[in-house]
């Protein structure tokens, strides 16, 4: 991807990002994954739990192959990195989706979140600007929550 974005647009559920190496479409796997990678990176750096977690949530989530999961993340980091006026457009996108996606993503990111076992404020504080850039309700958040931990809680008996 070109570091240079010359306009973005709508078309769906797809992001187009016209560039100067021509147009680069982004969709909701995308997506996800880049907030997902924002959110990791809040602590400084993706620990290797968090990377399992976030191939694990994608693979079942969109039932893709492990593979097909990994390479969306790579991709998304890679092309975060070229361009950090992407994550900008990218909440764009993200704002057109309805609140039960909107409630998975905020699943997702919090699973991501604790993948580690350890709390990170940073980690919090990236949580909380992705729910402001995709214009999250407050009840989507509280519902996230009242999920993850009605999920996780399940998961420990």
């Amino acid at each position: 991807m070109s570091d240079t974005i010359i306009s973005t647009g709508l078309d769906g559920n797809v992001l187009i990002v016209e560039t100067r190496d021509g147009p680069v479409t982004y969709d909701s796997k995308f997506l996800v994954a880049a907030l997902l990678i924002f959110i990791a990176r809040g602590s400084g750096t993706i620990e290797q739990e968090e990377s399992s977690k976030m191939i694990e949530l994608l693979k079942d989530h969109f039932a893709i192959q492990g593979a097909e999961a990994l390479e969306i993340l790579t991709r998304a980091i890679s092309d975060l990195d070229e361009n950090p006026k992407l994550g900008p457009a990218l909440a764009e996108l993200g704002r057109t989706l309805p609140e039960a996606q909107k409630e998975d993503i905020a699943v997702m990111a919090l699973k991501v979140i604790a993948a580690d076992g350890r709390r990170d404020v940073a980690e919090m504080e990236q949580f909380n600007a992705a729910v402001e850039s995709l214009g999250m309700t407050p009840e989507t958040v509280h519902d996230a929550f009242d999920r993850y931990f009605s999920e996780t809680m399940a998961d420990d008996d």
